[in-house]
């Protein structure tokens, strides 16, 4: 039998699983860490690195290439196999998750850098030197662009982290089983038994841990979660968890609270009505709005409760988070089922990407995205971004923008606003308290001077009153302005800003 092909299949297949947990680990570590750019600038690193120093010990092994091949596989399968679960796991229990994250990425680099080597010098009695290295070389590349394109568009949707790691574990056991018959002549017959016993007990491993998956996964969050969870789904880009207390419901993002049932109202309110009250000024009214995040519809609620809206446009970049008041019914009820009111017309888009070709104007606009944790968050809270935004807008328009805690980050709560009045607005920061979220602010802004609403919001609220709303535009000493950046594309100031003073309260 001519096993040269056959062995080349398994070079695309080592070089596919071996970025599969790259990007696993990566996108794990973006999930509860935070701040992607980072993450998966030193997973990448660190992954390059120890192939490298795999590729080097690789000049060690000078006996029974195959055995040492077949247990490196083995070793794969079950480190990597197992990365997914083990790091939920470690997040969730144990203080030190960075050494654990780091050390794990380098033990299955330098095991996949040990694999090609090894391959190589196996072939290397059947086929000239320069002819082997191109098509090894070649065939590593190819397996690279086929987890690329796999992990983002089916694996992540289909089977999430912990299931998609397990399933590559799977497949290098199965390599790894494949290799004693395909390599059979290469490996001292009394050690077959025992490679085959072996990749036998880590398929079985693997296999059950596959099946186990949503419970391995409940393990981790049940930890990491004070309250029972009775919702999860990952998707394209996030991980959405629901749990459940005797107050309600709350809402998670990646980890971060977006929201609890209890006392969501207060901070919709404080986001939607001062905006409103502002563009209604005259007389105006305000029959198109623009929503920007807020999947859960909770701000389009408000924005509906003023009887000229005639259009709301919600712009959510994930599809899974718009659809979940249809999954998750206890949200429908609390959003009014204001997605299904027929003047609202969801799109699922980048925001940006929307805003440079949507139709002008619209009579406000509310801006409710998370808190600008990642740079793919934070470009949506630049100056750029605030541009666009503007032109889309009727005059006297006005926007409300979510912008953090200018208790907990002053800072970046000051950088968003600065940055929108680098922007040319004209900007009222105010603040609220949720019970949730402790102090909580946002800024209300406007292409010309203006005054801060003082009345009461014209629709029906269960906080703001005349007074309430004066309240929340007196800022005091402690949440007053400091010297910031603006945020910009090219800097990204903000994001920065963001991980110092959260990073704090870890």
């Amino acid at each position: 039998m001519n096993r040269t092909p056959v062995l080349f299949l398994n070079v695309i297949v080592i070089a596919t699983c071996g970025l599969i947990y790259e990007l696993v680990a990566g996108t794990l570590a973006s999930y509860v860490l935070g701040d992607s750019v980072t993450q998966f600038s030193l997973i990448i690193g660190i992954y390059l690195f120890s192939m490298g120093a795999g590729a080097w010990l690789s000049r060690f092994v000078e006996r029974e290439l195959a055995l040492r091949f077949v247990e490196v596989e083995l070793a794969v399968a079950v480190l990597g196999g197992l990365s997914a679960p083990l790091l939920f796991l470690t997040f969730a229990h144990l203080d030190y998750f960075r050494l654990v994250l780091y050390t794990v990425v380098f033990l299955i680099g330098a095991l996949v850098g040990l694999e090609i080597p090894l391959l190589m010098r196996i072939l290397k009695d059947h086929l000239d030197f320069r002819e082997l290295v191109a098509r090894v070389l070649a065939l590593d590349y190819v397996g690279a662009l086929v987890a690329s394109l796999l992990f983002p568009i089916f694996l992540v949707p289909r089977f999430g982290l912990v299931r998609t790691s397990l399933c590559f574990g799977m497949l290098n056991a199965g390599v790894g089983l494949w290799a004693t018959w395909l390599m059979q002549p290469l490996i001292r017959r009394r050690s077959i038994p025992r490679l085959r016993a072996q990749a036998c007990v880590v398929l079985a491993l693997l296999v059950v841990a596959f099946i186990k998956a949503d419970a391995l996964t409940s393990l981790a969050e049940d930890a990491m979660f004070a309250d029972d969870i009775v919702y999860t789904k990952t998707t394209h880009y996030q991980r959405i968890v629901v749990t459940r207390n005797r107050a309600g419901f709350q809402l998670f993002l990646n980890g971060n609270l977006q929201f609890s049932s209890a006392d969501e109202y207060r901070y919709h309110e404080a986001l939607v009505h001062p905006a409103m009250a502002v563009a209604s000024e005259g007389g105006r009214a305000v029959r198109r709005v623009l929503v920007l995040g807020g999947g859960d519809g909770l701000a389009v609620r408000e924005v509906l409760k003023y009887p000229s809206v005639e259009q709301v446009t919600l712009v959510d970049l994930d599809p899974e988070m718009t659809d979940l008041s249809r999954r998750f019914p206890p949200l429908a009820d609390l959003n009014g089922r204001a997605l299904e009111d027929p003047r609202v017309r969801v799109v699922n888009e980048d925001a940006m990407l929307w805003l440079e070709r949507a139709e002008p104007p619209f009579d406000a606009a509310v801006v409710d995205f998370p808190d600008p944790n990642t740079f793919a968050l934070g470009k949506l809270y630049t100056t750029r971004f605030y541009r666009l935004l503007q032109e889309r807008l009727a005059p006297g328009a006005a926007i409300a923008v979510q912008c953090t805690s200018p208790l907990f980050a002053r800072a970046s709560y000051w950088c968003i606003v600065r940055t929108m009045e680098a922007a040319g607005l004209a900007v009222r920061p105010y603040h609220t308290s949720v019970p949730s979220f402790g102090v909580w602010g946002f800024a209300l802004a406007r292409r010309a001077p203006f005054e801060a609403p003082a009345s009461a919001p014209p629709a029906e609220a269960r906080f703001l009153n005349a007074e309430a709303m004066r309240a929340m535009f007196v800022i005091p000493s402690d949440l007053g302005p400091v010297p910031v950046e603006v945020n910009r594309l090219d800097n990204q100031a903000l994001v920065r800003y963001y991980e110092t003073e959260w990073r704090r309260f870890e």
